[in-house]
Order: C-alpha cells, then structure tokens, then sequence
C-alpha cells in the first residue's frame, strides 16, 4: 500500500499531467483591465434637484486633508497612520496582536524565536508565516503544521481610555481618561493598542459593494453610522424653511466607503478613546486650520491650491468649517441654533460643554462623504496589465513572456473564480455585473459557466456542504474558525452581518428579518448552484416538489438558470431550517472574509485578513497545499491542493510575475492621484520587547512613542519607490 504522501505525490503527477493538457489550458474567466470602467453611480450626492454635495473639488480638498490629518484621532492618529502605502500598513514595530477579533481574551503565544510575542516587538522575516506548513507545498493537513499561531499583523493606534472632551484650537490630543489595558503593556506601562485584523488597502475600494473584512460598513450610508439601514436610529439633521432642523433619514447607494468612515474614528484601538462621537471630532476639528500641523506640498494634486507652503507655514490656508461650507448644502450646516443638536459629556468643562451646533452634529455626514469623495479618486488603473493590448479574446499581448505564463496559471489554478473582474474580486458586485454583457470572456471561459449576477447572495460548496455566503466573500481555512468568525459575526445591532442569513430566513417567510433592502432583489435563477427545481423526484441538497417548491416573486429575464427560478414554500423552508438534518438551507458563511483585489498586491503586505504572510511566495504556498485548515465552510471548490503549483516552480514564480503585473508605477512612486500631505507617523514605542521607556507625552504610564516622519509628496511623486512589507522586515 502507498504511503499518504506517496498517494499523494501520485495523483499530483497525474493531475499536473491532465492540467498542462491542452483541453484543459483556460478554465476560469479572462482577467480584464479597470482602465475606462465607471465608478459606481451614488445618485443624489452631487446630482438632482436637491445635492448634498454642492461643490464636489471643495468635498475631494475637504476629503483629502480630513484622512491625513493626525488631529482626526484622540492621540495622534489619523486614517492615512494605517494606509499610508500604496493604501496599506507596512510598519513592522508594535504591530502584533495576540489573536483574532472573536477571541475574548487571547494571549501572546510563543515565536519561533523561543519568546513571548508581546507589545513594540519588531517583526521579521523569520516570523512569518504564522501557521507555518513542515512541507510548505504538500497537501494541506492540520497535523502536518510545524506551528500554528492566532496572531494577527493589525496596526498600532490609540492608547484608549475613556473619552472625556475634546479641545476647540489648543490640544492636538483629546482629554481621555487612561486606564492600564490587559494586553498591551510591558511591565505595567501601556503600549499602544493594536487592531485586530490586517489593514487593507483603500485604493480602489470605491468599486466594492461593502467594505471592512466582515462587510460591516454598508454599501447604504446612513449619514450618521456604518450600519446603513439595520441601525434604526440613524439621520441626518436638515434645516427647514421655517428656519427649524428636523432629523431626517438618509440612504445613500453605493457609499460603503462613507459607512466605512463611520468606524475607525471611534474605535478605542484605532483611533480615539471610548465614547467620543463624531460631533465631538467635529467640535474639535471646524474652527481649526485644515492639517494645522502637517506641511503641504505645494504641487500637491488636490490641496496644492490651497497649500500654506508658499508662506512657509504648514497646513491649508482654510479651516475645516469653511471647506465643509464650500461643499455642502446649506441645508445641513446654516442653522445658527444650539439645543436641538445634542450636547456633548458632562465631563467637557466651560465653552466645551455648550451644545452643538447643527454643523457639528451633522460632521459624521461631511467627514463620511468627503473621505468618500477623496478616495473613490483613488482608481489604480494603469499597470502593465491594464496598458496591454489585447486580442478578441481579452488575452493581454504585451505582458512579458513570464507575465504571460503567469496569467494562465492564474487561471488554470481557479485564482480568476475570486478574483475576478476589472479589480480583481468578487467583491466588486455591481461593477462586475455590469460588464458581464459586454465583457463576457471576463466572467466565463472553458470549463467554466459564467455565474456572475447583481446577486448579493451565492450559493457554494464548503466544507459542511452546499450553502449560502454574501457574494464576493470566501472561507479558505486561513484560520481556525474559533479565531475570527468573520461574516459569521453579529453587527452592532445584534442582527447577522451576512446577507445570507437574511435570505435564509426571508425564504421561510419572516421579512421582518430582512433589514438590508437588496436582500428582497435575490433571484434564484442567478444563483451557480439552485435551491429548487420544480420536479417529482427528490434531491439531497436542493428542494423538490417532495418538499415543496414555488416561482421566485421576482422577474426572471436574463436569468443565469432559467431552471432554478424556483425556492422552497416557506413552510417547506421552515421545516428544513429546523430539521436536525438540514442540507438545504445552510449557511458557508463561518470565518469568511471579503475577497481582496490583487491590484499593487506586491506593495500591499501583509497578506490575508490576520496579516499571517510576510511575502507573495508564502501566499502561493499557502494555496498551493489548499490553506491551513479544513474549516466548516472552507470552499473546497476553490481552496484546494494545486498540482501545477506544488510541483512546478516555474509555474509559481511565472504567476508571481502576473501578480506584479498589477502594480500601477504611480502607486509605487506616490505620483498623482496618489500624492499626499506630510504625516507624523507612529512607529512602536522607545524600547524594546522587555522594557518602554517613560513618561509618554499623554501620561506617566504610558509608554514613549516613537515617530516617523513621512515627507509630503506632490504631483510627481518620490524619487524613491515604495517599499513592500517584505522589504521592511530585517532577516
């Protein structure tokens, strides 16, 4: 008999035989460039009778310095301290945390150094990958991995604490009350908290229906909350004819990017102590200078015009409440009254404490729509693979020999099933199904029946069978389940983050559970694997006449699969849901993740959503042996050993040359549209992994920070490219 790995060993032969054979050369869809795609259309923003935006420069100005402004954060963080290059995090001091967002109480593990993890450690190569395979290319087993880890890569923010007030002009750091964390110390002096999750890069964002791992910042903007339409309480305060404001609802399409804003603000370990509001960053932050303290190219692409460089001072030579004037209606800041708005804690003392005004109250609207603004400008569309010319076919003609081979590799190895589209994922649903009927070699091929749709709801194979997950999200079993559930997990409401879940339970017939509208827009037939045929015979894992069957309520023109315009009745849907036998009505949704764009991915390190891989190498080996475990919805379909790449060098490093294909030189260069004021950028703590030095500016018990300097950068960008992640971590 054959030993596991000799069977194993065997069959890749034979698999790498039968792949390299012409018939199989092209399974998966044509990649395709971003060059000319429209952004998705956010109607009412700046159009119609009745704008929000009035002046949408004066927003992109506003948007621009609001996410480099260090003043943004209650201790010196600002949005771009965490997608500072090319969108992304590269620091590599204090960046560890000890385990993933669903653990309650992780620990530090011990590295493969023989230490403790902890607090200011500085990262190497020899660190990564966490969960590190004995046989890198071999066929994934849990028993076979030489170290498991549940640490994350994240990003080091805020000291925390609980908000106290926030100062109108004197103090950049806002008064907190500082308590010692649990966590993240050394020897009882405090470090810097540390996000629990790897942050992704913001260039090219604008083209996905929802953003953060989880999708917990909605494609819907509410004006006031990520939550879209799930939080209830959500508005926006609107002055009235009569000279009264009344708190009206807002739902914005399409502005997931302006929900997203809605979130690291107040997180107490990204940016700001527990309990600050919005409105209170925007009492801290209108009748200040725009970037008081940051200096401003003045070639900058966006805010060179209003650049104070030619007076040798830092900043814009505006404040904040004048741009968001210039902006937005009148509508939403003119009211000259006090009271209505709110007020801020009792602890904010003297002129702190008065209520606020209706800009101030409304600032989650303006800060929301303006970053939203600034970085749906952020578009990489013009790398090598986008400035390609191509056949009739899609295929590129101008890629290098080794791009080339690269790209079919992409393909044959089911990459392009995720990651596909003109941003390279799944994510980018609408975008995608927009250009399914003039592109479609972008979304099918040989072997490969196109499933893409408007569907925000898929149904897939993982590892516990045929179920539901949100399109554009996946399971590849980088993780334990247990360490971060992902889209499994709850929003700040209590409901489901999953879309899927929602349908679920539409189908049995409780609508009251949908809280997000564009479940109710599902169709059965657009679904790659039915639900329901409208046949006698049974069948294990779709519903029948047997159990009861009905026409899905909505249109079925252009549907995908004319015959899976089917769902089960409700009472039929209500029975398997509580049978302890269900194979229909199952959600793939444990420890799934939003499925990441490939472009700039050579600059965007750490990889995956715990940042556990250093380089592209290990991310190839990582997908070479199907992941790290066999989690309940791991999608074996496209997560799974991969013959070509485990034996075939060539083929690893051709399609690690196809990746590069995808990095925009002016992402690499910091060129426009990619340019940027100065930022003081954190960088660990003065110490090491045993000791912080003392006092830090913001109290006795916290630690020393540590800065960085990163210069402003105009039009024409660096003369020094980028670094990736890689390059920044010592052997």
């Amino acid at each position: 008999m054959l030993s596991r790995n000799s069977r194993t060993a065997g069959s890749a032969l034979l698999a790498l035989a039968l792949i390299s054979s012409s018939a199989l050369a092209d399974i998966g869809p044509m990649p395709m460039p971003l060059k000319g795609v429209p952004l998705p259309a956010v109607p009412g923003l700046s159009d119609g009778p009745n704008p929000i935006i009035v002046d949408r420069q004066k927003a992109l100005i506003l948007g621009k310095a609001l996410f480099w402004d260090a003043n943004v954060g209650s201790d010196g963080m600002a949005c771009a301290s965490c997608h500072f290059s090319a969108g992304a995090d590269r620091r590599v001091r204090n960046q560890l945390a000890p385990g993933g967002k669903s653990q309650a109480a992780p620990a530090f593990d011990i590295g493969p150094d023989g230490l403790r993890r902890g607090p200011n450690q500085t990262l190497k190569q020899s660190d990564f990958p966490f969960t590190q395979a004995a046989q890198p290319l071999a066929d994934v087993d849990e028993r076979l991995l030489a170290r498991i880890s549940a640490a994350v890569t994240g990003s080091a923010g805020s000291f925390g604490g609980s908000f106290k007030a926030v100062d109108y002009a004197l103090a950049n750091n806002d008064d907190c009350q500082r308590s010692p964390d649990p966590t993240f110390h050394i020897a009882g002096i405090d470090a810097r908290r540390v996000s629990d999750r790897n942050a992704p890069s913001v260039i090219n964002a604008v083209f996905n229906h929802r953003l953060l791992w989880d999708g917990r910042a909605s494609n819907v903007f509410n004006g006031s909350s990520a939550g879209g339409e799930r939080d209830a309480a959500a508005g926006v305060w609107v002055l009235q004819a009569d000279g009264s404001a009344k708190r009206e609802k807002l739902a914005l399409p399409n502005s997931a990017l302006a929900s997203q804003a809605m979130t690291a603000p107040l997180n107490d370990k990204e940016m700001s102590c527990k309990g600050r509001s919005l409105a209170d960053i925007g009492r801290k932050l209108l009748y200040r200078t725009a970037l008081e303290t940051q200096q401003v190219h003045a070639q900058d692409s966006v805010l060179g015009p209003l650049s104070a460089a030619g007076r040798g001072q830092p900043g814009l030579t505006q404040d904040y409440i004048a741009l968001v004037q210039q902006a937005f209606h009148p509508r939403f800041w003119a009211s000259k009254q006090r009271g209505p708005f709110g007020r801020p804690p009792s602890s904010s003392k003297g002129s702190m404490s008065q209520a606020y005004s209706q800009a101030e109250a409304n600032f989650a609207l303006f800060f929301g729509l303006a970053l939203q603004t600034y970085q749906s400008s952020l578009v990489s569309d013009d790398s090598p693979f986008d400035r390609s010319a191509r056949d009739a076919s899609g295929l590129p003609l101008e890629l290098s020999p080794a791009q080339a081979r690269g790209l079919q590799v992409f393909r044959r190895a089911h990459c392009a099933l995720c990651h596909i589209g003109p941003n390279f994922t799944s994510a980018a649903v609408d975008t995608n199904a927009a250009l399914v009927a003039s592109k479609p070699w972008g979304f099918s091929g040989p072997g490969f029946r196109n499933s893409t749709s408007a569907n925000i709801v898929s149904r897939m194979a993982g590892n516990k069978g045929f179920g539901f997950i949100d399109t554009g999200f996946a399971a590849t079993g980088v993780g334990r389940d247990e360490w971060d559930v992902g889209l499994a997990g709850k929003d700040d409401w209590g409901n489901d983050l999953a879309y899927a879940s929602q349908y679920l339970k539409l189908l049995s017939g409780d609508r009251s559970a949908v809280k997000d509208a564009r479940v109710l827009t599902v169709r059965a037939c657009d679904l790659p694997t039915s639900i329901a045929l409208n046949r006698l015979q049974s069948h294990p894992t779709m519903f029948t006449q047997v159990q009861g069957v009905q026409a899905q309520s909505q249109p079925t023109q252009a549907c995908l699969n004319p015959g899976g315009a089917f769902v089960p009745t409700p009472a039929a849907a209500q029975a398997e849901l509580g049978s302890a036998n269900n194979k229909r009505m199952l959600l793939v949704t444990d420890a799934a993740f939003k499925i990441p764009s490939l472009r700039n991915v050579e600059l965007t390190g750490p990889y995956m959503h715990n940042g556990s891989m250093a380089t592209l190498e290990q991310v190839i080996e990582f997908y070479a042996r199907g992941g790290n475990f066999a989690g309940r919805s791991k999608q074996f379909g496209t997560v799974f050993g991969q013959p070509e790449l485990q034996l075939d060098a060539q083929a690893r490093s051709d399609l690690l040359e196809f990746l590069k294909s995808l990095t925009d030189e002016r992402v690499r260069y910091e060129r426009a549209p990619f340019d940027h004021p100065e930022l003081r950028l954190l960088n660990g703590h003065v110490g090491d992994r045993t000791r912080l030095a003392t006092p830090g500016g913001l109290g006795p018990q916290l630690g020393q920070d540590s800065w960085l300097l990163i210069p402003a950068v105009g039009t024409q960008g660096a003369a020094q490219p980028l670094p990736s992640f890689q390059q920044s971590l010592s052997p």
